[in-house]
């Protein structure tokens, strides 16, 4: 069972002093880390702007330290490894048309490709600099056979996708790093492309403390936050409890669409 706490706040002082005595070794990053905030909030406003300009930066400096904050590779296959293990065993099958929100250079969707029939992965991410990345992973893995979709997204509208069509949309590490108002944009419109009887299964920083955020990468919430979010946009909620035995430190949540609630938006 991981050992992650979740009742602290990050943000805080008091626990920024208490971590940096623990890990001193740690404090130069944190610091060019925080400086390297500062700059890009003054140049980008908007959200979205501003962590497309966070990835680019960290993919400038390792493909796979942009995509998990971990420049081991062995860490990267293993956390790919991990999410694809889960939902296979938790629904995920060959004829299914999965839609993968924050593909990044496909971690896990190398094997989401691999394990689907073909044409029936759609993945998506903010950052052109990981999509690119991602064509590498196809073209190393020998997948380009597969025909999967990868595309450039500015928001979690998913306007430009057919309704109902998705059996599976799965978000790893995206809400850890989405303000409110960009995942209230995404629960408001993902019921309407969810397939009859498909779901949604995202991962996101639990607290059962304050929420708060850290640098406006790394954001905390509670569980009821986002199970009372989701129900007001007629979507049921369900925690997986079996994800937290495993070795990560994120949680995750499964979303259906509430029965008899009509999939239009603002319906």
């Amino acid at each position: 069972m991981r050992a992650t706490d979740t009742s602290g706040n990050r943000s805080s002082l008091l626990h920024q002093v208490r971590y940096a005595l623990r890990h001193p070794e740690r404090v130069p990053a944190h610091a060019r880390r925080a400086a390297r905030d500062a700059l890009l909030r003054l140049r980008h406003r908007d959200h979205v702007a501003y962590y497309r300009a966070v990835m680019a930066s960290d993919a400038a400096r390792s493909v796979e330290a942009a995509v998990g904050h971990n420049p081991s590779r062995e860490q990267w296959e293993r956390i790919g490894r991990l999410q694809f293990d889960y939902l296979v065993g938790h629904g995920l099958r060959p004829h299914h048309r999965m839609l993968d929100i924050g593909c990044g250079n496909l971690r896990a969707g190398r094997l989401f490709i691999d394990h689907l029939d073909t044409g029936n992965y759609y993945g998506i991410d903010i950052s052109p600099h990981i999509l690119l990345a991602a064509q590498d992973t196809l073209v190393a893995d020998g997948l380009q056979a597969k025909l999967p979709h990868l595309t450039l997204a500015a928001d979690l509208t998913f306007a430009f996708l057919p309704e109902g069509h998705f059996d599976v949309v799965h978000a790893h590490s995206v809400f850890s790093h989405s303000p409110p108002d960009v995942i209230e944009e995404c629960l408001t419109h993902v019921g309407r492309i969810l397939a009859p009887g498909g779901f949604f299964d995202f991962t996101f920083d639990r607290t059962e403390g304050e929420e708060h955020q850290v640098l406006h990468e790394d954001f905390y919430y509670r569980t009821r936050t986002l199970t009372d979010l989701a129900a007001r946009h007629g979507l049921d909620a369900r925690f997986m409890d079996d994800w937290e035995r495993l070795p990560h430190r994120q949680s995750k949540m499964r979303l259906t669409v509430a029965h008899g609630r009509d999939r239009t938006v603002g319906a």
